[in-house]
């Protein structure tokens, strides 16, 4: 155990965790930031996706220590508001059913986004294809993403 120091949604944070500890634990147990959901565990199914200076992880397997000093954004840090293009999409399109991979879903498409402004259909379906919907919602989490590609500068 050790005190590790973490800059996430622009906040600092302290916490005193094994260095092992993989980060979506550190997020949802010690610092309750729960938006961030537990699916698989093995980085298969994307429910756990934060953003990590900008890119999109996996943070049921990323160790809490590999942060170091890096900048993490979880859902809750996404937009004051709650009102980032793509939240704002999934709105619109009513995309959620259950609801459980919606974060995740969120900021994988985000992190994308932010990469990629103009995504082609093709694109989006291949970079969204690593997040898992139980319910089925794909069409409206593709339609989605267009739309908010349509509203980022």
């Amino acid at each position: 155990m050790g005190l590790l120091k973490l800059q996430i949604n622009n906040r600092s944070y302290e916490t005193d965790v094994a260095g092992d500890t993989p980060l979506l634990w550190v997020l949802r147990d010690n610092l309750g930031l729960v938006g961030t959901k537990f699916g698989c565990g093995i980085a298969q199914c994307g429910a756990c996706t934060v953003h990590l200076d900008g890119e999109a992880v996996r943070s049921c397997v990323l160790p809490v220590s590999a942060v170091g000093k890096g900048k993490v954004t979880t859902i809750e840090g996404l937009s004051e508001k709650g009102d980032h293009p793509v939240q704002k999409a999934w709105e619109e399109i009513d995309v959620p059913q259950c609801g459980y991979c919606q974060a995740g879903q969120i900021m994988t498409a985000a992190a994308f986004l932010k990469k990629n402004p103009k995504p082609t259909d093709a694109q989006i379906v291949e970079t969204m294809s690593g997040n898992i919907c139980r319910c089925g919602t794909y069409h409206r989490i593709r339609e989605a993403v267009k739309s908010a590609a349509s509203k980022t500068k």
